[in-house]
C-alpha cells in the first residue's frame, strides 16, 4: 500500500455533546455523525490544554506545550507562539514527501514572519494567524498575500479552499491540516443555519447561533469527504477530527452557552475532564476497521509519533517526545499507552498551584482554578485589534507592557478523582485517600519544573 494522505480536520471549542449522534439531534450533525459510524472512536482522548494555541501546539510537536513556549491565548504578548527551535509534524511529514497545506486558524504565531505557518513546513496556507476572527469581516493570509472578505461566510472559504487543495495534490500523498474555527466566537452563522434551532423554542439565541455554526461545518465537512470519494482517494486518506479543547460555556441570558456536554465536569478553560476531553475519530478504509471504540487513553502529544508509524516516516532523532506511538492501538491490537498525563494552564506566568491536573491510571489529581491568577486585564482592545488592525502589530511589534501585577491568594485544596468509577468527577475521594494526592502533587510539581525548564531555555519570546 503506498503512503496514505491525511486530513486532519480540527474543530474549536466543540465537545462531545455537539454531536448530533450523541446529544440526540440537537445539533443537526449528519456528515459528522456518518463519519462516526465508519471510523475508529477514542472515547479517552485528551488534548494537551483547555484552550487553543496549547493545544495546538502539543499537536504539532507531540511535546507539553509548556516545552514549547506556547502558554497562552493572548498573540498580542507573544505567548502563543510556538518555539523556533521545535520541529513541526507538517516538517517531518514535508521531509517525507509529502506536499503539507495549512487551511483555517493558525494561532501558533501572530504578527511575525518567522512563525508563519509557511516557515513552519506547510508548503500551502490559507489562515489567520490569531485566536479568534470574525466570520464576516475576515482578513487572511494566502501564503504570503492578504486576501480581505468578499461577502462569503469565512466557514465556507476554509472547506472551498480545502476541496481546492485535494483536487490539486490528488496525484501524491498529502497533509492536508483544516483548522475550522467554528464554533468557536463570534457568534455568527447565516440566518438560514440559525432558524432552524430558535424555532424549536428549545434554545436561546446563542445556543441557536453556535449551533448553526456546527452546522454548516458539518455541511463544509461533508464536502470535504465527497470530494475525497470524486477523486479516488477516500480509501487510501486518513480522516482524523477532533477538536483543540472543550466547549465554551457561560454567558449570560440569550448569549449563554451552556448547553448538553454528556455531563462532564467543567468546560472550556478548566482542566476538569469537560475542558479537556474531547472526541477523536479516525477512518482509514485500505488501513483500519473502522466502526469501533478504543477505550485506552490517549493524549495529543501522542499523535506525532502516531502518524509518523501511519505513514513509515521516523521522527526525528533530536527531539525528546512527551507523545508515544499508539499506532498498535488503533490497529485494534495490544500496544503501549501512555496512562500517566499533566495539565496545566492559567493567565500569564503558569502557576502549578493554579488550574492543574495529574492522571495516573484511573486516579485524576485536581488543583482547583484561582479567580485571580485566570484574569486577562486589559484584554479587549487588544483582542479587536489583533482582529481587525493586525498590521498595527505588525509594523509596530508585540504588546510589551510588564505582566499586570496581581495578588493571588492561597489554593484551594487539591481534590482527587477516579475517573474509572466516577468520569463525571462528581465525588471527590482527597480526604479518603491521602496517600495518592501526596504521591499525584509530587509527581505534578516535578513535572512541572521539568516542562517550566524546558520553557525558561527558550528565551526571550519577543
Amino acid at each position: 500500500m503506498s503512503q496514505p494522505n491525511i486530513v486532519f480536520i480540527l474543530a474549536d471549542d466543540m465537545g462531545y455533546g455537539d454531536f448530533s449522534a450523541i446529544n440526540g439531534g440537537l445539533s443537526r450533525t449528519p456528515a459528522l455523525d456518518h463519519l462516526m459510524q465508519e471510523s475508529v472512536r477514542f472515547t479517552q482522548q485528551y488534548t494537551a490544554s483547555p484552550v487553543c494555541n496549547p493545544s495546538r501546539a502539543c499537536l504539532m510537536t507531540g511535546r507539553y506545550p509548556h516545552r514549547t513556549g506556547s502558554i497562552d491565548t493572548l498573540e498580542w504578548r507573544g505567548l502563543e507562539r510556538l518555539a523556533l527551535r521545535e520541529t513541526t509534524l507538517a516538517e517531518v511529514l514535508q521531509g517525507a514527501g509529502y506536499t503539507t497545506g495549512l487551511i483555517g486558524k493558525w494561532h501558533l504565531g501572530a504578527f511575525d514572519k518567522r512563525y508563519h505557518p509557511l516557515n513552519r513546513g506547510f508548503d500551502e496556507t490559507v489562515c489567520f494567524r490569531g485566536g479568534m476572527h470574525d466570520y464576516y469581516r475576515w482578513r487572511l493570509e494566502c501564503q504570503d498575500t492578504v486576501v480581505r472578505a468578499d461577502g462569503r461566510y469565512l466557514t465556507d472559504v476554509w472547506t472551498e479552499e480545502a476541496v481546492q487543495f485535494v483536487r490539486r495534490h490528488r496525484a501524491r500523498p498529502f497533509f492536508l491540516h483544516v483548522t475550522y474555527n467554528a464554533p468557536h466566537t463570534p457568534l455568527q452563522a447565516p440566518d438560514d443555519d440559525v432558524r432552524p434551532f430558535l424555532e424549536t423554542g428549545q434554545f436561546n439565541r446563542g445556543v441557536s447561533t453556535l449551533y448553526g455554526m456546527l452546522r454548516r461545518m458539518d455541511v463544509g465537512v461533508a464536502r470535504i469527504l465527497e470530494t475525497l470519494e470524486s477523486c479516488g482517494v477516500a480509501g487510501n486518506t486518513v480522516v482524523m477530527f477532533t477538536s483543540d479543547n472543550g466547549p465554551q460555556f457561560g454567558g449570560t441570558g440569550e448569549n449563554r452557552l451552556d448547553r448538553f456536554n454528556c455531563h462532564l465536569h467543567g468546560a472550556k478553560g478548566s482542566v476538569y475532564e469537560g475542558g479537556i476531553r474531547v472526541p477523536m475519530l479516525l477512518r482509514w478504509p485500505d488501513g483500519l476497521d473502522g466502526d469501533r471504540d478504543v477505550a485506552d487513553m490517549v493524549h495529543f502529544s501522542d499523535w506525532f509519533p502516531t502518524i509518523l508509524a501511519m505513514v513509515g516516516a521516523e521522527p526525528p532523532r533530536d527531539v525528546s517526545l512527551d507523545g508515544v506511538n499508539v499506532w498498535p492501538v488503533v490497529r485494534g491490537e495490544k500496544g503501549e499507552v501512555c496512562t500517566r498525563r499533566f495539565w496545566q494552564w492559567n493567565r500569564y506566568t503558569p502557576l502549578v498551584t493554579c488550574n492543574a491536573a495529574a492522571r495516573d491510571g484511573e486516579w485524576k489529581l485536581v488543583r482547583p482554578a484561582i479567580r485571580e491568577a485566570m484574569d486577562a486585564p486589559c484584554c479587549n482592545p487588544w483582542l479587536r485589534i489583533s482582529m481587525y488592525e493586525p498590521e498595527r502589530l505588525i509594523e509596530n511589534g508585540l504588546v510589551r507592557d510588564p505582566e499586570p501585577p496581581r495578588t493571588v491568594p492561597d489554593p484551594p485544596p487539591p481534590e482527587l478523582y477516579n475517573i474509572a468509577a466516577d468520569p463525571l468527577e462528581q465525588r471527590d475521594l482527597a480526604e479518603q485517600h491521602s496517600d495518592v494526592v501526596r504521591r499525584l502533587l509530587r509527581d505534578l510539581e516535578n513535572w512541572f519544573e521539568d516542562v517550566e525548564r524546558d520553557r525558561a531555555e527558550i528565551g526571550d519570546a519577543w
